[in-house]
């Protein structure tokens, strides 16, 4: 018995044709991980990646806004200077200072 191997495609069928399921049951959700078999699942999230990226790769999902993804980039660079500056400084914040 051969096993079937699903690529992105097939894997974006899969949740595309989970939603016209769930849509023609009256469901209004996006398909789940329990919507699928162990199989299905692996499958989908190797091509596609974290359950979330393939409901927007299938077009299922609307897509994460990218500014938010850069703001939160940005924030992360910027704690990281402040924390390399205390390091140089002596690990003394601006509140751990005593007057």
């Amino acid at each position: 018995m051969e096993k079937e191997k699903y690529g992105a495609e097939d894997a974006k069928a899969l949740l595309r044709d989970a939603a016209a399921r769930l849509a023609a049951d009256g469901e209004t959700r996006y398909p789940r991980r329990s919507d699928f078999t162990d199989r299905e699942v692996e499958a989908i999230k190797a091509h596609l990646g974290p359950w979330p990226r393939a409901l927007e790769a299938a077009g299922l999902k609307p897509s994460r806004p990218f500014d938010r993804i850069e703001r939160n980039r940005e924030k992360r660079a910027a704690a990281k200077r402040r924390r390399r500056e205390e390091k140089k400084s002596g690990g003394e914040s601006e509140n751990d200072r005593s007057i």
